[in-house]
């Protein structure tokens, strides 16, 4: 790729510049109290942040956080973003209430050198997600009017065609961050030639999400892990009982398709946690897949199947993990999850934990995250990466 970085945009000097850049600060959020509640995206843009600010830039960070619907929605506010962002940076962060109003007009005008500015939730303006391409043009027209430098640093958000992340770069000069950089650096060993044998771990809920990706490692990798509620449509492949487990019936018989094109690369469970009910506090007990009782569902792999996991990932040079095993955020059903990100660990392998839920298992488990070779911080954009396919905010920055 050729992609101007950094680095680049430094030695061309930046002192008493405007830079915009592109983070992805959207992190979760209590929802009674609306702390935030995991930081490590907002951690992850430190290192571009602040060697602007030690250059004496302007810094005007824009992201977006949670799912609003083109209209300010207090929910979503990015304002208890920037108290914290200003708290990483050890320097008050100035917080523009709206997108490219008159607040953030005037905040981005009281810069002085080396100081930041948030704005205000992109999502709350129509124009940053819209599919009309001359909406999503009048709102790029104006966020570009806040910089004379663009830098993406947002690469969880670079396989969304949205104004901030695909149309502003064609205004302004534009770098990729240090986090994107890293990003792209490390999933290209991925898809280039991974040292042997690359083991993937997949999870979550549906297979559906994760086909794409699926299809396209199924001729790379030598095993495939896998786990989470997206095992029970596989299973069910199998002709197994899956009692009420989470079952997307549509994809039994692609499941069983892939399952016979594998040619046995696929390890499913063996055992697995069952429940009577979705909740913390449900009885619950371990059951070997072929003895699933009709009225209760599963929530985690068992250990039989951690310690065959384990087994398999303890021979990888290369390891790439994508989604929980289970319902982690509840003790009960943490195990499995717990147990293959330790496995990961011990590997003597290059490993990649690919953001979303992953990354977020990784630091409520309170496990290590030096332990593993990258966390990323785009789940959704990694994947598309594996998957091939070309991401409109990577395809900006090559232009």
């Amino acid at each position: 790729m050729s992609i101007r970085t950094l680095d680049d945009l430094l030695a061309e000097g930046v002192s008493g510049r405007r830079v915009l850049v592109r983070a992805d600060l959207n992190v979760p959020l209590d929802k009674q109290t609306g702390a935030i509640t995991d930081d490590g995206r907002i951690r992850a843009v430190l290192p571009t942040l602040g060697a602007l600010v030690e250059a004496g830039a302007k810094v005007v960070v824009c992201s977006h956080l949670g799912r609003p619907k083109g209209a300010p929605d207090p929910q979503f506010s990015l304002g208890p973003v920037a108290g914290r962002l200003g708290e990483l940076l050890g320097a008050p962060v100035h917080f523009a209430t709206d997108t490219v109003g008159d607040s953030a007009r005037s905040t981005v005008a009281g810069l002085a050198d080396g100081q930041v500015a948030l704005l205000e939730n992109l999502r709350f303006n129509a124009g940053e997600t819209s599919k009309d391409e001359a909406e999503r043009g009048a709102f790029a027209d104006q966020l570009a009017a806040f910089g004379d430098a663009y830098v993406d640093d947002a690469f969880g958000a670079v396989h969304r065609k949205h104004a901030s992340v695909y149309d502003v770069p064609a205004r302004l000069p534009h770098v990729a961050g240090r986090l994107v950089l890293r990003e792209v650096e490390v999933l290209s060993k991925l898809t280039g030639s991974p040292e042997r044998p690359y083991v993937v771990v997949l999870g979550g809920s549906k297979v559906s999400d994760k086909l794409a990706v699926i299809e396209a490692l199924l001729p790379t990798v030598d095993r495939l892990l896998i786990g989470g509620g997206m095992c029970f449509t596989f299973l069910k492949a199998q002709g197994l009982e899956v009692g009420t487990s989470l079952l997307e019936k549509d994809m039994v018989e692609t499941c069983r398709n892939l399952l016979e094109r594998a040619d046995g690369k696929i390890l499913l469970p063996v055992d697995v946690v069952v429940a009577d009910a979705f909740a913390p506090d449900a009885a619950h007990d371990t059951v070997r897949v072929d003895g699933i009782p009709s009225h209760r569902l599963g929530l985690d792999i068992g250990p039989e199947t951690v310690a065959g996991f384990a087994a398999a990932l303890s021979q990888a040079k290369t390891i790439f993990w994508n989604g929980p095993m289970g319902v982690f955020e509840m003790a009960a059903f943490a195990a499995g999850t717990r147990g293959i990100a330790e496995a990961i660990t011990k590997a003597d392998a290059f490993s990649v934990v690919g953001g979303g839920d992953s990354a977020a298992a990784v630091r409520a488990l309170g496990l290590d995250e030096s332990s593993f070779g990258h966390i990323s911080t785009g789940g959704g954009a990694s994947l598309e990466y594996l998957e091939g396919k070309t991401l409109p905010g990577i395809a900006a920055l090559e232009n």
